[in-house]
């Protein structure tokens, strides 16, 4: 199995390079990779002491972001070395601070491991919530590289629990510990063997937490509101925008706010979204003074957690796609009640919170006009599930000081 994966590998490595002429993603991707080593050894000598993250992409990087912080604060002799395999993580955070080296994952090749970790040399590997590559974890084993997963979740149907997984199942060796993010993770794990785990949490409750005691005010997002009832539909996509729209141009009210932050946000998807409201918009690249908008569009990146904090209610987009929600923690942490759609049962704070009432699932126009008649004109029940919003978020705090208190041990 070994010999077949390492020739899809290869394969896969050569028919990327050739899509990436056509495809601009897949360009950043493969010429990301060219530099990878060049990066480590201008930036990491063999005498550093290395802490290595990988995340996959953006996401996931919000959950790793808590540790890195602390790592770099209680241990500033360490270099943190952190990699991404998609360009959507590595673009936006290339710059990212904290760590010393920002670079993509290699290829999973036999070579291109025995380079990557001769070069990195980590005293701990990090894994954030997924992202098993065999030859990197049987590298880790091989050389005794204490390796943890982090924020980790496993679902029945994974490669590893079926009959037929037993060749992935034994990549799991390389670990030493896996925090997991439930129970029901944690007893898929001791049913193939594996005990070595612990139900710590989501390190992404300590950093949406930690985002909502820092500065979150917008001057402009407040020049535009002007105190009133506020909807904020972030990381939206074209059925999303379809049903808001829909609700924006025939129900609401003129004392609504709405900010729609698109997750593509593309000239001509900006065009048409704006085109088909009806009622007066604004862009934030318009740099004017807006608040006689009723619409406000974020065609750009990065502060729409900040906004998040100024929402009365949000939609959070993706639920009507294959890959399912983006980020809902980002608005609860601010106590703010979520509509969201139908897919969101890989994201365990979503069931959670869909559960406790707290959240809501909508499937058509119909159930979304309900909601958002229900919570802009029921105060009452509005401030019962900011409440519940709250309590949830609380409780689920500390996965970082528990996990960093596991690798205190390994440095």
């Amino acid at each position: 199995m070994n010999f077949l994966y390492n020739i899809a590998i290869y394969i896969t490595w050569q028919f990327l390079k050739i899509i990436a002429i056509f495809n601009k993603k897949i360009q950043f991707f493969v010429k990301g990779r060219k530099r990878t080593f060049i990066e480590i050894s201008e930036k990491i000598s063999i005498k550093d002491k290395v802490i290595w993250m990988h995340c996959a992409s953006l996401g996931e990087f919000e959950q790793g972001r808590p540790l890195i912080e602390n790592i770099k604060s209680d241990y500033p002799s360490y270099k943190v070395i952190l990699t991404f395999f998609s360009p959507s993580g590595y673009e936006i955070q290339k710059n990212y601070h904290f760590a010393d080296v920002i670079t993509y994952l290699p290829m999973d090749t036999v070579k291109n491991v025995k380079t990557f970790l001769d070069l990195v040399n980590p005293k701990i590997a990090i894994f954030i919530k997924y992202e098993f590559w065999p030859n990197v974890l049987l590298g880790l084993k091989n050389r005794n590289i204490t390796t943890i997963l982090v924020s980790g979740i496993f679902r029945s149907d994974q490669v590893f629990f079926k009959k037929y997984g037993s060749w992935m199942r034994r990549s799991l060796n390389a670990f030493s510990h896996f925090f997991v993010q439930n129970e029901n993770s944690k007893k898929l794990l001791e049913n193939i063997g594996y005990t070595n785990s612990s139900v710590s949490g989501d390190t992404r409750f300590d950093r949406v937490y930690e985002i909502t005691h820092q500065d979150n005010h917008l001057d402009f997002i407040e020049d535009f509101i002007q105190n009133k009832y506020t909807l904020v539909a972030g990381s939206t996509w074209p059925k999303d925008e379809e049903l808001l729209v829909n609700y924006i141009n025939n129900f609401a009210g003129d004392e609504e706010k709405f900010i729609i932050a698109p997750h593509n946000i593309t000239e001509k998807g900006i065009e048409n979204l704006q085109r088909s409201l009806s009622k007066k918009t604004t862009l934030f690249t318009d740099k004017i003074k807006n608040n006689d908008a009723q619409v406000f569009i974020v065609n750009t990146i990065g502060i729409l957690t900040k906004i998040y904090s100024y929402a009365n209610v949000a939609y959070v987009g993706g639920g009507f796609g294959k890959e399912g929600i983006h980020n809902i923690l980002e608005p609860a942490a601010f106590g703010v009640p979520v509509i969201i759609g139908p897919n969101f049962s890989k994201f365990t704070e979503a069931v959670d919170l869909v559960n406790q009432k707290a959240s809501f699932v909508i499937t058509d126009q119909e159930e979304l006009n309900g909601y958002l008649v229900k919570l802009h004109n029921d105060k009452k029940f509005r401030e019962e599930k900011i409440l519940s919003t709250r309590k949830y978020i609380s409780k689920n705090i500390g996965a970082t000081e528990i996990i960093l208190s596991y690798i205190s041990k390994y440095i």
